[in-house]
C-alpha cells in the first residue's frame, strides 16, 4: 500500500480507505523484533482507539488501537503464522486486520502520511 493514501493515528496505527488496519514504519521499528501477534476476532465490534490487537517483540507487548470504530471483518492469519513480517512490510503483507467502518468519515479525521511523518519528527510517541 502507498503510505499516501493511509490516514494514521497518535498511536502509529494506519487504516487504510478499505478499512484495512497495521501499523506504521515508525512504529515497527520503535517496537523492534516482532515474535507475536494477537489478533483480534473477526466479528468483535471495536470503538475508535480501542486496543484490539497485541503486537510483541522481544522487548515488550503493545496494545494496538482500533483507528476508528467499526467491525472487525478479517484478522491477518499470516502475521500469526510469522510475526516478523509486521516489521519487514508494515504496509503491505504486515497488516493486521481489517475493519468495516461504522462511519468511512471518521477515517478523513486522522492524519494524513505527511502529518504524521511531522507528528513523528516533532517527538510524537
Amino acid at each position: 500500500m502507498n503510505p499516501n493514501d493511509l490516514r494514521f493515528t497518535k498511536t502509529h496505527e494506519w487504516v487504510s480507505p478499505d478499512g484495512t488496519v497495521g501499523i506504521s514504519d515508525h512504529a515497527q521499528h520503535e517496537i523492534t523484533d516482532v515474535v507475536f501477534v494477537e489478533l483480534p476476532k473477526s466479528g468483535r465490534a471495536v470503538k475508535g482507539e480501542e486496543a484490539c490487537c497485541v503486537v510483541e517483540s522481544v522487548k515488550a507487548a503493545f496494545d494496538i488501537y482500533a483507528p476508528v470504530a467499526g467491525t472487525v471483518s478479517a484478522a491477518n492469519d499470516a502475521v500469526a503464522k510469522d510475526p516478523a513480517v509486521v516489521n519487514r512490510s508494515p504496509y503491505d503483507q504486515g497488516w493486521l486486520f481489517k475493519i468495516q467502518m461504522a462511519n468511512p468519515a471518521d477515517r478523513d479525521k486522522l492524519m494524513t502520511h505527511d502529518q504524521y511523518q511531522e507528528f513523528v519528527k516533532t517527538g510524537g510517541h
